[in-house]
């Protein structure tokens, strides 16, 4: 293990609450005056992880704090040092479940890594969503759609839908469906996956924070930032009007928007790439180390 000085450890600390800090205080504001925003409510919603865990930092396992024992003796999965005051992760405090979540997402990670990605969707998720569905129905029924009923079951019933991503399928409105080409479900997930999806890539996030305490915190706000800006195209190409939130449309109903769309989803993928990495190698280590405490859990 490494040891990190207390005047370190306390200014990345200090760094990661600033940098976190004018997204929480925006959301927390937006809470109080009860304004919906579709794009960061996505982030406290759809992803289960709490504001205050999120700006809580840690450096990761294998890490020695200086003088850390007093600030960091509430935290779980937090023990003293050798030292006395010092203060690391113990392994051993981690309990059944998330060990089983840490080599099942060690196993998606690696199986996403290699596969090849694929950049057909258009970004029809969003749009199966609501097909067949009246306008006070919709998910966002506060915000108007930008074209009609008629028209937007037109567009989907006269495109490809090819969504790979369980937990984008299973939000298609029953109608929607039996269009998709794949039936993706919970269980297939290690072998429908792929990287260039939006929603696989702003998944990062979400194994982010269940490798967490775990992993650093770096790490972590990387995945988080990332999985906002692609969480921002996911909704400029949906159906929704939402330029009242400064969100210019990518009209996907046209073969320029298209373009647009597959260009910034490919984008999306390039930038999505060293953050799996990082996430792998850092899993990868948890799973070395919980093999040698005789811990393996079996990928179900």
């Amino acid at each position: 293990m490494r040891t990190i000085e207390e005047s370190q450890w306390r200014a990345s600390q200090r760094q990661h609450a600033i940098d976190l800090q004018p997204v929480l205080k925006a959301q927390r504001d937006r809470r109080a005056r009860a304004e919906k925003h579709p794009v960061v409510d996505f982030l406290f919603t759809y992803y289960s992880f709490r504001p205050g865990h999120l700006i809580q930092w840690s450096p990761g396992y294998g890490v020695v704090l200086e003088n850390a024992r007093e600030e960091f003796a509430q935290r779980r999965y937090w023990v003293s040092g050798d030292a006395g005051e010092d203060s690391r992760l113990s392994l051993s405090a981690m309990g059944k479940r998330q060990c089983r979540e840490v080599f099942w997402i060690h196993e998606l990670l690696k199986a996403v890594t290699q596969r090849r990605a694929n950049f057909g969707c258009y970004g029809l998720h969003e749009w199966a969503m609501v097909y067949r569905q009246s306008v006070s129905s919709v998910r966002h029924a506060g915000f108007p759609l930008r074209l009609s009923e008629q028209e937007i079951a037109g567009f989907v019933e006269n495109q490809s839908l090819c969504c790979s991503h369980y937990d984008a399928f299973r939000f298609f409105t029953q109608q929607a469906r039996s269009l998709n080409s794949l039936s993706p479900t919970l269980e297939s997930r290690l072998d429908s996956e792929q990287p260039g999806c939006l929603h696989t890539n702003m998944d990062l996030y979400k194994w982010a924070y269940k490798l967490s305490p775990w992993i650093s915190s770096d790490l972590l706000k990387d995945a988080f930032f990332l999985a906002m800006e692609i969480r921002e195209l996911d909704m400029r190409a949906s159906p929704y009007e939402l330029s009242c939130l400064g969100l210019r449309p990518v009209l996907i109903e046209t073969a320029a928007g298209r373009e647009l769309y597959e260009r910034e989803q490919r984008r999306f993928a390039h930038k999505a790439e060293p953050i799996r990495e990082r996430l792998l190698k850092a899993a990868g280590r948890l799973v070395a180390c919980l093999e040698r405490a005789g811990r393996m859990q079996p990928v179900q």
